[in-house]
């Protein structure tokens, strides 16, 4: 079983500019290859802007208000900026599931728990693209993103969570190309929720994610 206290957790202070955070993270990619470096958590906010994944469509972008990044991660459009939590998950999984579908599920189920300790009832829908919950008034809404791109095993890229961003940005873009569901936020949902208790519930619920992309000690490891 692979120790969650070998993993290194980085949060940044202010807001990083996208091209400095991807170089940063496809560093750390090659280095956690090589077995010179710790896997990485980092915890982060942006600048305002539009990210493209592999699959994104240019007619869902609507707007060239801000910058737009080309990511390789998968997925369509997502939006980024302040008031939006980013986590970045660099981990190996050569030693430890190798498991794409299962990581994607792990990284979904860590972030509904860590919603679930704001008292939001957050949950993933078969067949649509990211974490959803409901509104005060009934409607069913988008409050977090998932995008992952793997190499050589090695992850990259990994989840955003609404906590108090400016939600008229999200009109830029059909995020993730859904276009009959509106965004929302934990400030939104009533949620007085900084980001740093918001950091503290990702790490309070980072032991149960891990657990569950740790390989079966019977299965074999990749080459």
């Amino acid at each position: 079983m692979n120790d969650p206290n070998d993993i290194e957790w980085q949060i940044s202070s202010g807001t990083v500019e996208y091209p400095a955070a991807l170089a940063k993270m496809e560093r750390r990619n090659a280095a956690v290859q090589a077995g010179e470096e710790k896997e990485l958590i980092w915890l982060l906010e942006h600048p305002p802007l539009y990210t493209a994944g592999t699959s994104s469509d240019p007619a869902e972008l609507l707007s060239q208000d801000f910058p737009v990044y080309d990511t390789g991660r998968g997925g369509r459009h997502t939006y980024h900026g302040p008031g939006q939590r980013v986590g970045y998950v660099i981990l190996n999984l050569k030693q430890r599931n190798a498991d794409v579908r299962g990581f994607v599920h792990a990284l979904e189920a860590w972030v509904i728990a860590a919603l679930a300790e704001f008292g939001v009832n957050a949950r993933a829908v078969e067949g649509r693209v990211g974490i959803w919950c409901d509104t005060p008034d009934g409607q069913e809404a988008k409050i977090g993103a998932i995008g992952i791109r793997i190499r050589k095993w090695v992850t990259m890229h990994g989840f955003s969570v609404n906590i108090d961003p400016d939600l008229s940005h999200f009109g830029g873009i059909i995020p993730c190309g859904i276009s009959e569901y509106p965004v929302t936020s934990l400030a939104q949902l009533g949620m007085e929720a900084t980001m740093q208790q918001f950091d503290e519930a990702l790490q309070k619920t980072a032991e149960s994610f891990l657990k569950a992309i740790d390989r079966d000690p019977s299965a074999p490891m990749l080459d």
